[in-house]
């Protein structure tokens, strides 16, 4: 937890420093005298003065502000003639503009720079992998399948899956993907386009989760499979041997059921064993006959005082079956649990060699607002396949500012069509997340690859700067909407006019707050 507190400090410190420092910079440039500068809210943890201006790091890091001297429009007659000249009301519209405006333009410049600098240094990024194509799937009708890597969408490289929506502009044709080492291009028939909100859809549900291809057998030894008799290596899943319809497979043994490094520790002193499967057979049934059992329905733990642990569950045992299904992935198990529907679960397991039958009865829990049946029972996950990375060269300085400019640019107008679409009700509000979403996703990403931690905080330097031009009163935008009023009015709004806007803009904005966090909230608790 407080690993994933700092990283969401150093996240959300940066974009915003830069909005508060921008609009430090332009009331410096345009003579108005800054009074606080300030990196969060609440109380003061640590403050220095320098001059006129109080430098503070504060209490709560969602935020920051710059209070200028003046800022309040009916304050005039109690400055003197010489204090007006620092005040921020008595400056020129044009002036004050450029200071309110400053702030989100230094979130728009941090993000250039940020697209600039991984341009220049290149980047190390996952691939972006699908998981598990159920045949029943969107994703299995557009041509896609298990494990496929996805490199190129309307003929443009991708890298990650923001590139897909600032690539696609709007639809999806077609995509360039590799398969089991080949490079396949798939055309999209669905009506020949496919909104890349839909694609995103369909992507959830086709997590990378994949499992090594690493078996169990009944008489409790441990073996790895490959397509290969001479290679053993984690280049495919268990998934992918799966859809590859080959006729023959070789089991290798393996020293130990744990992982050295990460990998399996293979006893090469053994000759592999040869597994043929006839043309359309079913790999997974033909392991079956072996009595050879995927890694993945291999109970990796157990809760105690839980149905699995009351029932006599335990590490290392096999569950075969439920209800008389044989199941081949934790997936299959989740979804058979979840059938349950008051009548104890006949489950076959293989325990000590031995095939035995358990009855299990579910608990009920209620996660995120849903009701869960849950049996106590927990996977591999150190069997997973972690992702594999991909080297982007550095570009040239020219390539970098063209290629940052135009990443940026992209990002600035799919983020103004992703709040249209959430004002239209074209997107549901639960898709909007507060800082609980921004700190895991931050930490995620940071986890996952430094490059992505740095794509993420520049496009939420974008969404930051994005937000604050809302003409909503209380942020920068409505600041501005006050400042062309007051042209086209020829002088201040009256004092009750700015009360009532003022009151309206936080409400609106607390409102909206307080919905982002009970999205939080209901999605993580």
């Amino acid at each position: 937890m407080a690993q994933k507190i700092i990283i969401f400090i150093l996240f959300l410190g940066p974009l915003v420093f830069f909005h508060e420092l921008g609009h430090f910079f332009f009331a410096r440039l345009c003579g108005v005298r800054v009074e606080v500068f300030s990196i969060g809210f609440g109380p003061k943890l640590l403050k220095f003065k320098r001059g006129f201006t109080e430098y503070a790091v504060s209490l709560i890091p969602l935020g920051g502000y710059v209070k200028m001297f003046g800022d309040d429009p009916f304050s005039g007659d109690s400055l003197t003639e010489e204090e007006k000249k620092y005040s921020f009301v008595h400056k020129s519209k044009w002036a004050r503009f450029w200071i309110v405006f400053g702030g989100p333009l230094a979130n728009f410049v941090l993000a250039y720079f940020i697209y600039f600098s991984l341009f220049m240094t290149g980047e190390k990024v996952p691939e972006i992998k699908l998981g598990t194509v159920a045949v029943e799937s969107e994703f299995h009708k557009y041509g896609l399948r298990t494990g496929d890597v996805i490199n190129k969408v309307n003929g443009v490289r991708v890298t990650s899956p923001t590139d897909i929506a600032l690539n696609s502009e709007g639809q999806i044709n077609s995509l360039e993907v590799t398969r089991l080492g080949k490079n396949v291009l798939v055309n999209i028939s669905d009506d020949n386009t496919v909104k890349p909100e839909k694609f995103f859809e369909e992507m959830a549900k086709s997590p990378p989760v994949l499992i090594m291809p690493v078996l169990k057998a009944k008489s409790g030894e441990f073996y790895f499979l490959s397509g290969n008799q001479n290679e053993v290596s984690l280049k495919y899943s268990l998934e992918e041997l799966a859809s590859e319809g080959k006729s023959e497979y070789f089991l290798f043994k393996l020293l130990s059921s744990e992982l050295k490094d990460g990998e399996p520790l293979v006893d090469l002193s053994v000759e592999p064993k040869s597994i043929k499967v006839s043309e359309g057979a079913d790999l997974y049934k033909e392991l079956l006959k072996e009595d050879l059992y995927p890694i993945d329905v291999v109970v990796g733990g157990i809760t105690m005082n839980s149905p699995a642990s009351k029932a006599g569950l335990m590490k290392g045992d096999i569950i075969k079956s439920i209800e008389g299904k044989t199941l081949f992935t934790f997936g299959e198990l989740k979804q058979a649990v979840s059938k349950y529907d008051g009548k104890p679960l006949e489950v076959i397991v293989i325990k000590d060699k031995e095939e035995k039958k358990l009855a299990l009865s579910p608990e009920e829990k209620v996660i995120s607002g849903q009701k869960i049946k849950l049996i106590g029972v927990y996977a591999h996950r150190e069997f997973y396949m972690r992702p594999r990375f991909v080297e982007i060269p550095p570009k040239s300085i020219t390539e970098a500012f063209s290629l940052s400019l135009a990443r940026t640019y992209d990002s600035m107008v799919k983020t103004f069509e992703g709040f249209k679409k959430l004002i239209t009700a074209e997107t549901s509000f639960k898709n909007i997340g507060g800082p609980l979403s921004i700190g895991k996703v931050a930490s995620d990403s940071f986890n996952i690859s430094i490059s992505y931690f740095f794509q993420l905080m520049a496009l939420i330097s974008i969404n930051l700067g994005v937000i604050n031009l809302f003409p909503i009163p209380v942020l920068d935008g409505g600041h501005i909407v006050f400042i062309i009023l007051e042209v086209i009015n020829r002088g201040p709004l009256s004092r009750r006019k700015l009360e009532i806007a003022q009151q309206f803009g936080f409400s609106l904005l607390l409102l909206l707050m307080v919905g982002a966090l009970f999205n939080d909230f209901t999605r993580f608790f």
